[in-house]
């Protein structure tokens, strides 16, 4: 019988463990069914929260820098790199987390500090910068980005708009003449797995501002806000895919910095060096916090089980809440899937215990998969 040779290859269980965490407590779980098998980890992440971890876990180095919070208090926020390759992630400089408990600024949260780890990044020497977006605080289109990076966007009177989406729905001159000349040369890849448009229905105050904390009165200043922002930056360039990524942060990026976007899992998978890892294994095993329709749209698991497929090697996953029925999985190429909740159906429980579980589970596929 050929040896088995895995490759776990999952994303975070948000609120629980890290991805690294998550690749350990299988490894350990597997290798207490089989003591000798093959395991390669490659912690993954598309584009949002844990990207730069996910990165540093597979060699980039990890640097820091110290930027503008959203609510415009310092900030440290971690960039990974490696050669002239750096991966940035928004949410470490204007990110969710950065706000106190119960405290929000819909209005007037500002990206200013992801656009100073931009800058960080091309200081380090970058060329290629994996900008990966999501878990943002801010709906301000990238106004703030654009702001640190030398753009100038301007009142009626030529002052200043101030900090947000809101004050946007003052700007009357949007001046990119000073943005960073390196800007140029870089080639900037916008990972997300949002295609949403800046504005309406489908756009970013609308399906993200909510857990942002904005009322209902605030989508509709903020939707207006962007709405006449766009109008002022181009015509016909709120509906672009991706432009509602990250309250708007897209935008920016699509419009003023001429990034390219691509689904943050495809690129990640690529950056981390996914593909011939894969060509190492026999079974892969991958996984997030919820298996749940939104994981069909992008989210790490549905990209690691499609280019697995694609090699014709078999694929399971592990996850906390399980929410797909199997034709749902089978459709997405993943032959079965493990969840904690089936182990423990307390779900505060079953977050605290988290890594105990996931070795129980893994310990399951181990007998399921690697000793038949």
């Amino acid at each position: 019988m050929e040896t088995a040779r895995v490759l776990v290859a999952a994303d975070k269980f948000k609120g629980s463990l890290t991805a690294v965490q998550v690749a350990e407590r299988v490894t350990a779980g597997l290798r207490r069914v089989v003591p000798g098998v093959r395991v390669e980890t490659l912690p993954v992440a598309d584009g949002g929260d844990g990207t730069v971890a996910a990165a540093v876990a597979a060699g980039f180095e990890r640097r820091e820098a110290r930027v503008t919070g959203p609510l415009g208090d310092p900030v440290t926020a971690a960039y990974a790199l490696r050669g002239s390759t750096a991966v940035v992630e928004m949410a470490e400089a204007s990110g969710l987390q950065h706000l106190p408990d119960g405290v929000f600024a819909p209005l007037t949260a500002t990206t200013y500090g992801s656009g100073e780890l931009l800058r960080a990044a091309m200081e380090d020497g970058a060329t290629t910068i994996v900008f990966g977006v999501g878990g943002s605080a801010t709906t301000d289109g990238g106004a703030g980005m654009l702001t640190a990076l030398g753009a100038r966007f301007l009142d009626t009177e030529g002052k200043p708009v101030g900090p947000g989406g809101g004050p946007l729905a003052e700007l009357a001159e949007a001046d990119l003449t000073g943005l960073d000349p390196r800007l140029a040369d870089i080639d900037l890849v916008l990972a997300s797995d949002v295609d949403n448009p800046l504005t309406g229905p489908k756009g970013a105050p609308e399906v993200y501002g909510r857990q942002k904390g904005a009322s209902e009165e605030d989508i509709a200043v903020l939707d207006a806000a962007l709405a006449h922002y766009a109008s002022i930056l181009g015509p016909d360039t709120a509906a672009l895919p991706g432009a509602g990524a990250a309250g708007g942060i897209g935008y920016g990026a699509l419009v003023a910095l001429g990034a390219r976007f691509r689904p943050g899992i495809e690129v990640m998978l690529d950056v981390l060096g996914f593909a011939p890892a894969l060509a190492r294994a026999t079974l892969v095993i991958t996984g997030e916090g919820s298996l749940d329709e939104q994981t069909l749209h992008g989210k790490a698991p549905a990209g690691v089980a499609a280019a697995a497929r694609a090699a014709g090697i078999e694929v399971v996953a592990v996850c906390g809440r399980l929410a797909l029925p199997p034709e749902a999985l089978e459709k997405a190429g993943i032959r079965r899937a493990y969840a904690l909740a089936e182990l423990e159906p307390d779900p505060a429980v079953s977050m605290a215990q988290a890594g105990p579980l996931l070795e129980r589970a893994a310990e399951s596929i181990a007998r399921d998969f690697l000793l038949r």
